[in-house]
């Protein structure tokens, strides 16, 4: 088995947490109270990736849920799918982490990370062959950018070789909901860079963009903005809950779509998204579906790809349908747009498909870029982090947690790299390397001798003229 340890920790994680587990045991078959009572035995096959089999035959999501206060606690205890999960693995503090990201690291948070990496440990020894770790949280707040990150790293220092992956909201341009964000987002990141595998990359207001736009949905909630996060989890994962032809774990996932270790931000997408009332006047077909896939109105990250270009691309397709069809719409999309990617990295387009639609479906896909036009979040949020902190606004909160400066410009020396990598990898074209290889082996090329002889010329010129300015002096 391969299985997979779940966490959601804050209040915006376990929101969207508890509707992962809703999608995900509607799709095994299993009840509000973890019973099994679906249709197929494929939904059994593999249901230990995210559930623990208790006895009486009642199934129990492998599942941490983290929060600084009880509210949120409460509030998912008392939902309709309250009853499914294990009361021990329910972790809260009282305090509070008052959306600051020291308190979730260094004091609250701290406080309560023994208990837990303690049931962490618990999950994972009864495991048969632990996959990794899949961690839910925001990185606006306090409780999941401090102490999501936190545990991050207490994971990592204990199973090293185990994939982390985490799905992170990140803040949005026009929907704020805090106004120090930008240092915790900021503050987050710098930790992410380092220790974890694969993040998504979902975001509220590409979220309401989808709802908006494309769903028609004139008031979307938090719940609707969740539904669609779970539609993208719940795909990402499909070719580990069942079997299909092609198959993709996160580690293969990793090794596909990471092509240097810090550049592993990925925006996620779904098709097919249709308002209500137009469902019946579409048809379901894999090219309709690999082009909204690849559509920027798709994307759950407010940035649009095509500013950037695509370094890797995975697609997960899901339900009957032919590969052969698959694989050439996908070299058609690749073939077609070839400028929106990379030409340095040859077949970036990794397939899976699985046999098994999602509910209510009878075909969907998930779609996972690793885009260079990811920087403009990033960007985005250093830009506001370096207004803030020039004047040094806010940040005796977290001062006085006990934080020290060096640790925000740190972070934001640590951000602005990343945005010139990406920068750097959009920019480089197959033809640079070439060129810059043919000048080992033979000397400068031509073009490069032009460039030198131009740089000499424009020197001399302006030499000539500073000797004509003094001697006219």
């Amino acid at each position: 088995m391969r299985e997979i340890v779940h966490l959601q920790i804050g209040q915006c994680g376990n929101q969207i947490g508890s509707k992962f587990w809703e999608v995900i045991s509607e799709e095994h078959g299993i009840d509000a109270n973890g019973i099994y009572e679906g249709d197929s035995h494929l939904q059994l096959e593999r249901v230990n990736v995210y559930f623990n089999e208790a006895h009486g035959g009642k199934y129990v999501p492998r599942a941490l849920l983290v929060d600084l206060e009880p509210g949120t606690m409460d509030s998912v205890r008392s939902s309709r799918i309250g009853a499914l999960f294990r009361p021990d693995n329910f972790i809260h503090g009282n305090s509070g982490a008052g959306n600051n990201w020291a308190k979730g690291h260094y004091t609250e948070g701290a406080e309560l990370v023994e208990q837990v990496t303690d049931r962490v440990r618990h999950e994972s020894e009864s495991c048969d062959c632990l996959q990794g770790f899949q961690l839910v949280h925001s990185l606006g707040g306090g409780t999941g950018s401090g102490m999501g990150t936190l545990i991050i790293n207490k994971i990592r220092e204990e199973y090293p070789d185990r994939i982390m992956n985490t799905f992170s909201v990140m803040p949005s341009p026009k929907v704020s909901d805090t106004v120090v964000e930008p240092y915790n987002a900021t503050l987050s990141v710098h930790q992410l860079l380092e220790n974890t595998d694969e993040t998504f990359c979902i975001d509220n207001e590409a979220l309401y963009d989808i709802c908006f736009r494309t769903l028609k949905l004139t008031t979307p909630t938090y719940g609707d903005l969740n539904h669609l996060v779970s539609l993208t989890m719940s795909g990402v994962t499909t070719s580990l809950r069942f079997p299909g032809q092609l198959n993709a774990d996160l580690r293969k996932l990793a090794v596909n779509m990471v092509p240097f270790p810090r550049l592993h931000f990925f925006m996620p997408g779904f098709a097919p998204l249709t308002a209500r009332g137009s469902q019946q006047y579409r048809a379901l077909t894999v090219p309709e579906l690999t082009q909204q896939m690849f559509d920027a109105r798709n994307m759950m990250t407010a940035c649009d790809p095509r500013r950037g270009r695509y370094l890797t691309v995975a697609g997960v397709f899901r339900g009957r349908m032919s590969t052969k069809e698959v694989d050439e719409q996908m070299l058609a999309i690749q073939q077609k747009n070839s400028n929106y990617f990379v030409d340095w990295i040859p077949h970036n387009v990794k397939v899976a498909v699985c046999d098994i639609p999602p509910r209510g479906l009878r075909m969907a896909s998930t779609f996972i870029g690793n885009n260079t036009a990811i920087q403009e979040i990033f960007r985005r949020v250093g830009e506001q982090f370096s207004l803030m902190f020039r004047r040094k606004a806010f940040l005796h909160w977290y001062t006085g947690e006990g934080m020290d400066e060096m640790e925000f410009t740190e972070a934001e020396g640590n951000l602005n790299d990343l945005v010139s990598e990406y920068q750097q990898h959009q920019d480089a074209t197959a033809h640079q390397d070439w060129e810059a290889e043919e000048e080992d082996e033979e000397g400068p090329s031509s073009s490069t001798i032009t460039k030198i002889q131009t740089q000499v010329e424009v020197r001399l010129e302006t030499v000539k003229e500073t000797s004509q300015d003094t001697v006219d002096e």
